[in-house]
């Protein structure tokens, strides 16, 4: 029904109706696009209007921008979003006043607002309603109306005012409800931010082992981030190289395993010192070093989010994860970033100082066990019993060498004092205060040699059920006595060669170089001369240990000594065996001194122990006719005797050992027993070749 032939009743009731079902509409749907969108449509049988525009307030309500505008279809289209400045303006006196504004003259009025003029005024808009869309809370914006006809009908403003108010209890609830959801999900945000937190936090309590540690971290890192690598980098102990420990990359290509990190400048180190975590954007990756560049480009690595891993004490490393996807990371994401790297840099820093501890601690033991096992050895280092002209100047010796940290190389057969010397070495030097770690070279199968020198890792060979560290890393400060060095196996003199010359080696099973600082005294009985002619020993070794050679004389060379050490002996054995011998015989004394003691010191204190032992008074009891027989010859022992015998044999044979008519047959040994006899007594082929 046109609305001119339209009753005032009918259309008071018609308005009614059109109000409910605009109420319900927008009731219905809180999206303000959509429900005025159908406004024109519900009001157009009772109020005649072209356009209606929804126009909401910015939060400085000195702007306004469109959000709705429906028109007829001669009526030019605005932009959603198209904002207009208020101050001066009817739309803002409406606003200020919050009361309906008609304007008659619509054409003036466009005239002031350039961003109208041109689009409005050919339309011919006659009557505009300006209404405030506000709630008793707040001011939202304004609903405005246009008509091309001469005016607006009796009622139409009390029906515009009605559904501006509707209007602006839904926006006000939808704004109230985008609040809500909006706070909901910071909430879930930090709901999750917290929630990985705590998982870190477990993870640094839980977990002991570091490379544990960054693993659980990394996939709790990668839940959340949604990155797809994680990387863990820790800075070398001797410089300023990174080192990757973890890189968690589920989805690697293998590229990232071959990352270049290269040294960290003095500007990258004072980074890490401040701390600033950084993000790398496509153009950022281009611009690193080749090393890093091609790896992450072969990945398709497009984001990059770094940071640092420090503490009081230092930097330590850095945290950086990496995704596919451009722009992934934010700020947000950084400052979270930032937080994990100071939990685990913690943690890194509590590891490293319990690490150094426990280190310590272990070493420390190790230290008592040896100097326990040093104080129940065959001769306390300060008991050098003697004052012959041949040991006097071997104690000269020591007092020259003992200041300085140059290896010393100790020469003299078997039983002779060679450990009694490098331990007075040892006690007369500046690291008096460390260790004396001694190895037997000959008391050790030589397949474990290298362990018992540098160590091994657990599981480095079968039976390495633990981490073992060597004797050299023990000396670490202190001395290292290596005794029976002629016994060394050749395939190990090499690396021998380098611990002692650049003072670094690496465990068995490990790649890690350990950096040491040792003096190492060398002892042996062999001619090494004698082993380099025949191949059996190398002559830069050689050269390197003997820097200062010390000739520990035999017994036989100093018998002015044997009542000096026939009375310390039975003096210290008595007493622990609780026996009072005060007696020892001229007859007695005589024969110990003549005695030929091919095995030296050694030799003598075992034979008075058994005196000692079958003495039941005050008097030493001595087995003459068994010292008699061993009577010193002038010029021989039985060693030498005894080799003299085995070179003999092999120069009658032409140097040729088993088979008929080789030296094993005509001393009547088995060829085995021959080659031990010839490798105890220092045999070599310098010895018996006839050239």
């Amino acid at each position: 029904m046109p609305l001119e032939n339209t009753t005032t009743s009918d259309l008071a009731e018609s308005r009614y109706r059109a109000l409910l079902e605009i109420s319900g509409l927008i009731s219905k749907q809180p999206n303000p696009q959509i429900a005025l969108g159908s406004l024109r449509r519900l009001m157009s049988s009772v109020a005649d209007f072209d356009l209606v525009s929804l126009l909401l307030l910015d939060g400085t309500e000195k702007t306004v921008r469109l959000q709705v505008f429906d028109r007829d279809a001669d009526v030019p289209d605005l932009e959603i979003g198209f904002q207009l400045s208020v101050e001066g303006t009817l739309l803002g006196q409406c606003i200020e006043m919050q009361e309906p504004i008609y304007v008659p003259d619509s054409l003036s009025e466009f005239s002031r607002i350039p961003e109208l003029a041109q689009r409005m005024l050919p339309v011919g808009l006659h009557g505009i309603y300006i209404v405030p869309v506000s709630t008793q809370r707040k001011k939202l914006g304004l609903l405005v109306f246009g008509t091309k006809a001469q005016g607006f009908r009796e009622g139409d403003l009390e029906l515009m005012i009605s559904v501006a108010a509707h209007l602006a209890i839904t926006l006000e609830n939808a704004t109230t409800l985008d609040k809500a959801a909006q706070y909901q999900h910071q909430l879930a945000k930090e709901r999750d931010r917290l929630r990985l937190l705590l998982e870190i936090n477990n993870h640094v309590v839980s977990k002991l082992e570091m490379p544990e540690l960054f693993r659980s971290a990394s996939e709790s890192i990668r839940r959340y981030f949604g990155n797809d690598f994680t990387g863990f980098w820790l800075l070398h102990e001797e410089g300023n190289q990174l080192e990757c420990v973890v890189l968690d990359f589920p989805g690697t290509k293998g590229f990232l395993a071959q990352i270049d990190a290269p040294k960290l400048t003095d500007e990258d180190m004072a980074k890490l010192r401040r701390h600033v975590p950084e993000i790398w954007s496509p153009s950022d990756i281009e611009k690193l070093p080749a090393g890093i560049r091609e790896p992450l480009k072969a990945e398709s690595i497009l984001s990059f989010a770094a940071s640092p891993l420090v503490t009081a004490s230092g930097p330590l490393g850095v945290i950086t994860m990496g995704t596919r996807r451009s722009n992934a990371f934010g700020q947000a994401d950084l400052d979270l970033l930032a937080q994990i790297s100071n939990q685990i840099a913690l943690a890194l820093d509590n590891a490293v100082a319990y690490g150094r501890l426990t280190a310590s601690k272990q070493r420390l033991e190790e230290e008592r066990l040896y100097l326990e096992d040093e104080i129940r050895a065959e001769y306390n280092f300060e008991n050098i019993v003697g004052k012959s002209a041949a040991l006097r100047k071997v104690l000269n010796q020591i007092a020259i060498v003992a200041p300085t940290d140059s290896t010393v190389l100790l020469h003299g057969e078997t039983g002779t004092g060679k450990e009694l010397i490098a331990r007075a070495i040892h006690v007369h030097s500046p690291r008096k205060d460390r260790t004396f770690v001694r190895l037997n070279c000959a008391a050790i199968p030589s397949g474990l040699v290298e362990s018992e020198l540098f160590g091994h890792e657990k599981g480095a060979f079968t039976g390495a059920l633990m981490q073992k560290r060597g004797r050299f890393e023990l000396a670490d400060r202190g001395t290292f006595f290596l005794d029976e060095i002629g016994d060394i196996s050749l395939d190990l003199q090499p690396k021998l060669l380098r611990a002692l010359q650049e003072h670094e080696f690496e465990r068995l099973g490990s790649t890690r170089t350990i950096r040491v600082d040792v003096r190492v005294i060398a002892a042996t009985h062999r001619n090494l001369r004698a082993m380099i002619q025949n191949n059996q020993f190398r002559e830069d070794l050689y050269y390197r240990l003997n820097v200062f050679p010390v000739e520990v004389p035999p017994l036989r060379e100093r018998r002015e000594d044997i009542p000096l050490l026939v009375h310390y002996f039975v003096a210290r054995l008595a007493s622990r065996m609780q026996k009072k011998i005060k007696v020892i015989s001229a007859d007695v004394m005589h024969a110990l001194v003549n005695a030929s003691w091919p095995g030296n010191i050694r030799e003598l204190e075992n034979f008075i122990e058994r005196c000692v032992i079958l003495s039941q008074g005050e008097q030493l009891v001595v087995p003459l006719p068994e010292v008699k027989r061993q009577a010193c010859l002038p010029m021989s022992t039985f060693h030498q005797t005894e080799r003299q015998a085995i070179i003999d044999a092999l120069r009658a044979s032409s140097g040729k050992i088993a088979g008929p008519g080789g030296a094993a047959e005509r001393l009547g040994l088995k060829r085995t027993t021959l080659q031990n006899k010839m490798h105890r007594l220092g045999v070599t082929k310098v010895d018996y070749s006839n050239n």
